[in-house]
């Protein structure tokens, strides 16, 4: 086949698109969008299709799937999943084997990150009992949930566009079981390496003492106070903090014998006020120079000092898509509009940041908060974070602990047998879950990830395009030169080995919308079953366990666990060695040619 105009075209949109997803610096989404505009305009997808992605099944489904996910980890599940594992805490292998069988359990049937988020908290509550590092638990929970999600349709999104491109291919799309003998297979023998070896590759990084954190507030606190004739009396807390270019934060005023944690920001200063403040030391010299304020060291002491019946100072991570993500603290004005204070950063593992007005925040940040009890209640849910470290924070109230279980069992069994289709069935939970007022009305769309949604909608018209251009014949053509003399079980493994690599450096979906069609094109020029190619294609897109940025969930663990890039490729590349040695046979039995 000779190389045209629109090969050369669609195949430079989509080297441009793994460049700028290779390069991190532009929100994925936006990179898709970017992708299907210059398809349009180059000519390569039609205009009147540029927008048909919108209204695929599978983007209907994974947008169902998270907010029923929602609502599974909004029931108080996670309160009877900790009571189940502490008795499984005393040996590292036990936990291991509780937590991440658990978590890959809970993957089958909902979204990977969500089940993470449920279980991590629990996690990292029982190595701290245990006096065991987190760092040793974290990447087998992470990994654990993604190999929880080859088992089913839904348990990862890249699943669903597979088995929506069987339906363009063949007209009939998987069902919810399908993937189930292949993905189990490799899920268990994933399990046991995590069990039984991985941990031991991994290196004791994070303080296993209870109660340790990635944080020493100590190092960053300071007391001032506010003499008589300083040009700070009547001041307010906010106006301080804006002098320092917010570089401080006042955690705390003794007044008398009276202490007020967490002021708000418009509380005036008066004379003889003695300011608990948190930052750099250094940023202190500005106010002390032109105002009088008097640095007094550690008179009163930290320690309790921050909190109070009404007042903590916790850790939480910042979830994929929250609200956080590539915003400052300038930008956001979290003290103003949410009453906390920011203390300080962990970022990968590394030392707290604290000079923190422009540092943009990322997945995976371990911020120290401080406020109310209630303040920080909200701004967890509002902010899209999960709280790590439990230093005393009020649980919400758990309701409806079995209601949203009874939907969504009932909308796999509807799917399963066949009685509704995979979308329809989830679209009706949904509806069951805010008719019951189990799901909010009016929180119902913060719930779905919407990066996600646009990422595959934008992707599914030019991974249709690259097939309509004669694309992935051609690109299905070079592999199968390469590979002529070889038997087929060596071009499924090629196949699962690239949707890995490529995995492991670009989001998963994407490898999966461009694998999928080139999987489809081999196949056809073989004269055989698409089954097994796009099985291979897969269980490729949902193993990304070399590197941190591959899935959100190996991002999400990386900071509370301390770990670094060559962690993750220590323990992933047995895992996917063995993964290939594992699915292919399978492959081949359960889905012959």
């Amino acid at each position: 086949m000779d190389l045209t105009v629109a090969h050369i075209t669609i195949f430079g949109i989509i080297l441009g698109t793994l460049a700028l997803f290779v390069w991190g610096r532009v929100r994925y989404d936006v990179v898709a969008v970017l992708s299907l505009l210059a398809g349009v305009l180059l000519g390569v997808v039609p205009s009147s299709e540029a927008f048909v992605g919108f209204s695929h099944p599978a983007i209907i489904t994974v947008a169902a799937v998270l907010i029923i996910s929602r609502a599974l980890q909004n029931s108080g599940i996670v309160n009877t999943l900790a009571s189940f594992l502490a008795p499984t805490r005393a040996t590292t292998t036990r936990q291991i084997a509780a937590g991440s069988g658990l978590v890959a359990l809970l993957s089958c049937i909902m979204n990977n990150v969500g089940a993470l988020a449920l279980m991590m908290p629990v996690t990292l509550r029982n190595a701290g009992k245990a006096r065991r590092s987190p760092s040793l638990v974290l990447i087998p929970l992470s990994f654990a949930s993604l190999l929880g999600g080859l088992v089913t349709l839904i348990g990862t999104p890249t699943n669903l566009v597979i088995s929506g491109y069987r339906k363009d291919f063949t007209g009939q799309s998987y069902n919810m079981f399908d993937f189930t003998p292949v993905g189990a297979a490799v899920a268990l023998a994933g399990l046991a390496y995590l069990i039984l070896i991985a941990w031991r590759l991994l290196p004791e990084r994070v303080n296993p003492a209870p109660g340790s954190s990635l944080f020493h507030v100590e190092n960053y606190v300071t007391e001032a106070r506010v003499p008589a004739g300083s040009m700070f009396i009547g001041t307010q807390i906010r106006e301080l903090e804006q002098l320092c270019e917010n570089e401080l934060a006042v955690m705390a005023i003794i007044r008398g014998n009276r202490r007020r944690l967490a002021p708000h920001g418009i509380e005036r200063l008066r004379e003889n006020d003695v300011l608990v403040l948190e930052g750099d030391p250094s940023t202190l010299e500005p106010l002390t120079a032109i105002g009088k304020l008097e640095n007094i060291g550690d008179r009163f002491g930290h320690g309790e000092q921050l909190r109070s019946a009404d007042v903590r100072v916790i850790e939480a991570v910042v979830l994929p898509n929250s609200r956080l993500e590539g915003r400052s603290m300038r930008g956001l004005r979290m003290h103003d509009r949410f009453g906390l204070n920011l203390l300080a950063i962990a970022r990968r593992g590394q030392s707290p940041v604290t000079r923190l007005t422009n540092t943009d925040f990322q997945t995976g940040d371990v911020l120290l908060l401080q406020g109310e009890a209630t303040a920080l209640e909200e701004a967890l849910s509002r902010l899209g974070l999960l709280q790590l470290a439990d230093r005393g924070l009020r649980k919400m109230p758990s309701h409806h602990v079995a209601l949203p279980v009874v939907i969504f069992g009932l909308a796999i069994a509807a799917s399963a047998l066949g009685i509704l289709p995979v979308a329809i069935a989830f679209v009706m939970a949904v509806a069951a879950l805010v008719a019951t007022g189990t799901v909010p009305l009016r929180e119902i769309y913060t719930y779905v990830e919407w990066p996600v949604i646009i990422l595959l909608s934008a992707l599914i018209p030019v991974g249709k395009a690259l097939q309509a251009t004669g694309g992935t014949a051609l690109i299905a053509s070079g592999i199968l030169s390469v590979t002529e003399a070889l038997p087929i079980w060596t071009i499924l493994a090629l196949l699962l080995i690239i949707s890995m690599w490529m995995s492991d450096l670009i989001h998963n979906t994407p490898t999966a919308v461009l694998m999928a069609p080139i999987a489809a094109a081999i196949a056809t020029k073989l004269g055989v079953s698409l089954d097994p190619f796009l099985m291979s294609v897969a269980v490729g897109c949902a193993s990304p366990f070399l590197t941190p940025i591959g899935h959100q969930s190996n991002t999400l663990v990386m900071g509370p666990g301390g770990y670094r890039f060559s962690d993750y490729t220590r323990v992933g590349i047995p895992l996917e060695l063995l993964i290939v040695a594992v699915a292919v046979p399978m492959i081949m039995v359960v889905w012959p040619l």
